[in-house]
C-alpha cells in the first residue's frame, strides 16, 4: 500500500471521527437557537428557521441556572487551585525528598488507584456528617483536594528535574519552599497545566458527589441543576439544549485555549517519565 493511499485512509478516518464527535454538539447548539416547539416537529430540523436567544433568556429568568453556573464556576476554580497545591507538593515530595517509608507509602497510594471512588462515598459522607460539613461547599471540595492520579502525574514529571539543580539552590541558601517555588514549579508548568485542566473538568462535570452532599437548591451546581431542569421541563427540548450548551461551552473553550500546554505536558511526561 502506497504512502499516499495510507495518508488518505488515515485522514479520512480522522475526518469521519471528527464529524461523529462534532455532530451532537452542533445539533445541540442548533436546537438551543430554535423557537420553542420547533425541535419537536417531524422530521426534526437540522438548523433553526430563525435563530433566537429566547431559550437562553428564559433559562436564566425562569430557573436558578445563573446561580448554579456561579456555584459551579466558584467550586471548580477553588478545587483546581487547592488540587494543584496539594498534588504538586506531594508529588514533588515523593520524587525528590527523602523520608522514611517514602517508596512503601507511594506503592500503597498506587494500590488505592484500583479502588473505585464510589466505594468510598458512603464512609466519606458519614465522616463529613460527623464533622458538620454536609450541605456545605467544604464538603464538596474535600474529596478533590488531592488525588492519587494527580500525585502520580506530578511525581513522574518531577523525576526529570536534575538533583544537581536542587542541590545548587540549597547550597546557595535557598530553603525548601523557595527551591520549590522558584525552580520546581517553573519546571512543572506543562504538567501543572494538564493537571489543572483535569481538575477543573472533573469538578465542573461532577454530578454524583454534589448531588449527595448538597441539599439546598441555592447551593446546587450546574450539572445537578441541569438534571432538575430535565425533570421539570422534559418537553422543552430547546430550553434543555440551551442549558446543555451553557454547561459544555466553558469547559470546551478552556480545553481549546489550553490545548497546546495540555499536549505538551502529556508528551513531555511520556518521554521524561
Amino acid at each position: 500500500m502506497s504512502r499516499t493511499l495510507q495518508s488518505v485512509l488515515v485522514n479520512g478516518a480522522l475526518l469521519a471521527a471528527l464529524v461523529v464527535c462534532l455532530c451532537p454538539l452542533l445539533w445541540m447548539l442548533s436546537v438551543s437557537l430554535m423557537a420553542p416547539g420547533e425541535a419537536s416537529s417531524f422530521p426534526p430540523p437540522l438548523v433553526p428557521n430563525q435563530a433566537t436567544f429566547e431559550n437562553y433568556r428564559s433559562l436564566f429568568e425562569r430557573t436558578d441556572m445563573g446561580r448554579s453556573f456561579f456555584n459551579s464556576l466558584s467550586l471548580a476554580l477553588l478545587s483546581t487551585l487547592l488540587s494543584l497545591f496539594f498534588n504538586a507538593t506531594a508529588g514533588y515530595a515523593f520524587a525528590k525528598l527523602r523520608f522514611k517509608g517514602r517508596d512503601r507509602l507511594f506503592r500503597v497510594l498506587l494500590g488505592a488507584m484500583v479502588i473505585p471512588g464510589q466505594v468510598a462515598m458512603i464512609p466519606l459522607f458519614l465522616l463529613l456528617k460527623q464533622l458538620g460539613l454536609v450541605n456545605t461547599y467544604a464538603g464538596v471540595l474535600i474529596p478533590s483536594l488531592a488525588s492519587v492520579f494527580g500525585i502520580f502525574l506530578v511525581r513522574q514529571y518531577a523525576l526529570s528535574i536534575p538533583d544537581e539543580l536542587l542541590e545548587a539552590a540549597r547550597i546557595d541558601g535557598a530553603g525548601e519552599w523557595r527551591t520549590f517555588l522558584t525552580i520546581v514549579v517553573p519546571g512543572l508548568t506543562p504538567i501543572l497545566v494538564t493537571l489543572a485542566l483535569f481538575s477543573f473538568l472533573g469538578s465542573w462535570n461532577d454530578f454524583l458527589w454534589p448531588l449527595i452532599v448538597l441539599t439546598d437548591d441555592e447551593l446546587r451546581t450546574l450539572p445537578v441543576a441541569l438534571a432538575a431542569l430535565s425533570r421539570e421541563h422534559v418537553q422543552d427540548r430547546e430550553l434543555m439544549m440551551a442549558g446543555s450548551v451553557i454547561t459544555v461551552l466553558p469547559v470546551l473553550v478552556l480545553f481549546l485555549a489550553l490545548q497546546r500546554y495540555y499536549m505538551q505536558g502529556l508528551l513531555a511526561g511520556s518521554v521524561k517519565g
